[in-house]
């Protein structure tokens, strides 16, 4: 898996020690590669997230879902990418 991505990513300067610890656990766990499993996978990191006292802004959630994406279809990564946009559309009204 290439996360080279992470390593020169500016928000990972700007992070605690706690949500880089966070992220590289959640980078080296194994994700799902259906698009059917990706939210519940998503949302139960984020819970666990939640639990801890760790809040992700909105580019480091980004940053969280471009690592989950990695393994999927081009087909499920453009799923991926609508759902969590009706998602977000709720959460803004």
């Amino acid at each position: 898996m290439d996360y080279d991505f992470l390593s020169n990513n500016p928000l990972l300067k700007e992070m605690s020690p706690e949500k880089i610890q966070f992220l590289m656990n959640f980078a080296s766990a194994k994700k799902p590669t259906d698009i059917k499993e990706m939210m519940p996978f998503l949302l139960g990191t984020m819970n666990s997230a939640k639990e801890n006292q760790i809040r992700f802004t909105d580019p480091e959630t980004e940053l969280l879902i471009r690592i989950l994406k990695q393994n999927m279809s081009q087909e499920d990564a453009d799923k991926a990418d609508k759902m969590i946009s009706l998602m977000q559309g709720r959460r803004r009204h």
